[in-house]
């Protein structure tokens, strides 16, 4: 496994890491996260992605219940909340948000969920526009200063919202944000590479990188329809499917383009998507979503392949993304 710091903090995080987003307490059960957790913490892998809103709270509660059964020492891992959507199906005004009562209610309910004294990452899920920018950096200070957060950060959130908690956290001497979590993969590009751009060099911020395979798309496996048993193919889940097919099959398109460049390189599409995600060097973690061993496995292999995509190979990848 391969260690980079989150941004320009001293926290060492695993360039390949694990989340819980639409599969831990759905596709994944109990029995299931176990094995996963395992896996991956054998491999190296030192952070795990959840938020208050995955599975209403269970993907949490599911996440804390496995890592305390397989007895991981707290001083090696990772964990990370996120805050804005609520735990709960119809969250009632204060149940949701960016308001300093819900950012302290929903880190106190994380703890307890994922069963530790403190989160290591805490995001602000989405921009709230019904709450000040300074009254979240205010919260997000207060529990970093209580030891119940260690580094906090934002989660699609524009980046003049980003500059501003920065500007308060700067005229205020708080604790300002220090790592984003954006969606980044080779379907879904401008943010982090255009939008973020001078976030990296003025803040130092770091990223830590959600759906690196466009929730499945890029493995190729629905370049022929969508399977029953896929994430998209399950129920409930349609509105994943109508959000990254809504386009007419464009993007299947481009994938089907990207494929012949894998080949040559004699690698698995996925394997190929997610090497192209490290290759950036304000990538501070991958995570990865996996739902089977089999490809956990295979998604940990990604490290291995970032030196086969050189000057030439990444030439072929913009050509064949030029329609995006």
């Amino acid at each position: 496994m391969e260690y980079r710091r989150l941004g320009s903090t001293g926290l060492q995080l695993s360039a390949l890491s694990y989340g819980a987003w639409v599969t831990f307490g759905r596709q994944v059960g109990r029995s299931d996260a176990r094995e996963l957790i395992a896996l991956a913490y054998d491999h190296g892998v030192n952070f795990f992605d959840n938020a208050e809103t995955y599975n209403a709270g269970d993907a949490e509660r599911l996440m804390g219940d496995v890592i305390a059964d397989l007895r991981l020492p707290r001083d090696a891992y990772c964990v990370s909340s996120k805050v804005y959507f609520g735990a709960v199906t119809d969250p009632k005004p204060t149940q949701r948000g960016l308001s300093r009562k819900h950012v302290f209610d929903a880190c106190h309910q994380a703890l307890e969920r994922l069963r530790v004294d403190y989160l290591d990452l805490y995001f602000c899920h989405r921009p709230d526009p019904d709450t000040p920018v300074v009254e979240t950096v205010w919260a997000m200070d207060t529990l970093v200063r209580q030891g119940k957060v260690l580094y906090w950060g934002t989660s699609e959130w524009p980046a003049e919202l980003i500059e501003e908690a920065h500007r308060v956290a700067r005229d205020n001497h708080l604790v300002a944000p220090s790592m984003e979590q954006p969606q980044y993969n080779l379907l879904h590009r401008d943010r982090v590479e255009r939008e973020y751009a001078s976030l990296y060099e003025n803040y130092g911020m770091g990223s830590t990188i959600w759906s690196p395979l466009a929730s499945g798309l890029l493995t190729g496996k629905y370049n022929d329809g969508v399977p029953d048993d896929s994430r998209l193919g399950r129920a409930g889940n349609e509105w994943l499917r109508d959000a990254l097919l809504e386009d007419d099959g464009a993007r299947l398109k481009t994938v089907r383009a990207l494929a012949p460049i894998a080949a040559e390189l004699g690698l698995p599409l996925a394997r190929f998507a997610l090497a192209w995600c490290l290759k950036n060097p304000h990538v501070s973690t991958v995570i990865l979503g996996a739902s089977k061993k089999a490809q956990l496995e295979e998604n940990l292999k990604a490290l291995d392949a970032v030196k086969l995509l050189d000057d030439a190979v990444m030439r072929k990848i913009e050509a064949a993304l030029k329609p995006l």
